[in-house]
């Protein structure tokens, strides 16, 4: 039953997801080249507050515990496992407020409305996963802007959605490089949990019904221990708070 009622949700949520998408495209363009900076970071506010409520139309719930008070007059290395896609809007609008940038793969700056654009024009980083050498030299290069505009960027170490509720192992890498460039920053870990379950059948249909949740861990000062123990440290919490 679950199911059956799953495919004409999914298609509900479909058309609503891709026409956001394309609407915030333009909304984006406008703001971006007309308006500048933080008329453009709005715009993505509020287009991944709406992604989410895309998500309420197969039932989808978010759930995101963040107990701390966390200043934007630092940047924050915000560390997390990777279970889907959908990981992504709740992360940016909860945490809107630190300017949350990514480092993403080069090939997500192009062809996906919306997303694409952002990663592009908004702040982030993308690298060729395949020259590990030359993304390293970018990941210092970005460290250093962030360190100038006190924006705060988003990894996820296991480099691609694990796909289930069992993260991946963490590539320690580009964490390193970012703790050592970023003395002055904050890390702050985040366990996500469940939102694998939304892809449980594939791409459609997605499984209605599902809680997503996000747990935000105790920030730790990147100077308070060597950048390749505190890698092993955040893998360690944040595996550690995955639910089941």
């Amino acid at each position: 039953m679950r199911k059956a009622l799953a495919f004409p949700l999914t298609t509900i949520y479909y058309l609503a997801f891709f026409t956001t998408l394309l609407v915030f495209h333009a909304i984006q363009w406008v703001c971006h080249y007309g308006f500048g900076y933080h008329a453009h970071k709005q715009s993505v506010d509020v287009l991944n507050a709406t992604l989410i409520g895309c998500l309420g139309l197969i039932g989808t719930r978010v759930r995101f515990s963040n107990p701390h008070k966390l200043q934007n007059s630092q940047p924050h290395i915000i560390v997390c496992n990777h279970q889907s896609l959908y990981d992504i809007p709740p992360l940016i609008w909860f945490l809107r407020h630190l300017h949350p940038k990514f480092i993403s793969k080069k090939e997500l700056g192009r062809g996906i409305p919306s997303v694409s654009f952002n990663l592009r024009h908004g702040g982030s980083l993308l690298i060729d996963r395949a020259k590990a050498k030359d993304a390293l030299v970018a990941i210092e290069d970005y460290a250093n802007t962030l360190n100038i505009t006190k924006h705060s960027t988003i990894i996820f170490p296991e480099g691609t959605r694990s796909g289930s509720g069992t993260p991946r192992r963490f590539r320690l890498g580009g964490l390193v490089t970012l703790f050592e460039n970023m003395p002055e920053a904050v890390v702050l870990p985040v366990s996500i949990s469940h939102s694998w379950k939304l892809m449980k059948w594939g791409n459609f249909p997605m499984m209605p019904g599902v809680t997503m949740r996000f747990t935000v861990h105790e920030p730790i000062p990147v100077k308070e221990q060597k950048a390749n123990e505190l890698a092993a440290r955040v893998e360690q919490i944040i595996v550690g708070g995955v639910e089941d």
